[in-house]
């Protein structure tokens, strides 16, 4: 399963807007409510996904 589709159907009822936005080299960052909360590029590493479930966590 991949990471989207396990945190839609993780927070499907407490999200009220996602946006997925492709992009080249590499590039992974997750914003949540305009806050940077993690970036490939600053941690040099994907996120795992227990990781980017814990980061929305924290952010509702």
């Amino acid at each position: 399963m991949s990471l989207t589709t396990e945190i839609l159907e993780e927070f499907s009822t407490d999200i009220d807007n996602w946006a997925l936005i492709p992009s080249g080299g590499g590039v992974f960052e997750l914003v949540i409510n305009g806050d940077l909360a993690f970036s490939k590029k600053g941690e040099g590493r994907y996120p795992e996904t227990a990781e980017v479930r814990s980061l929305i966590r924290q952010a509702m």
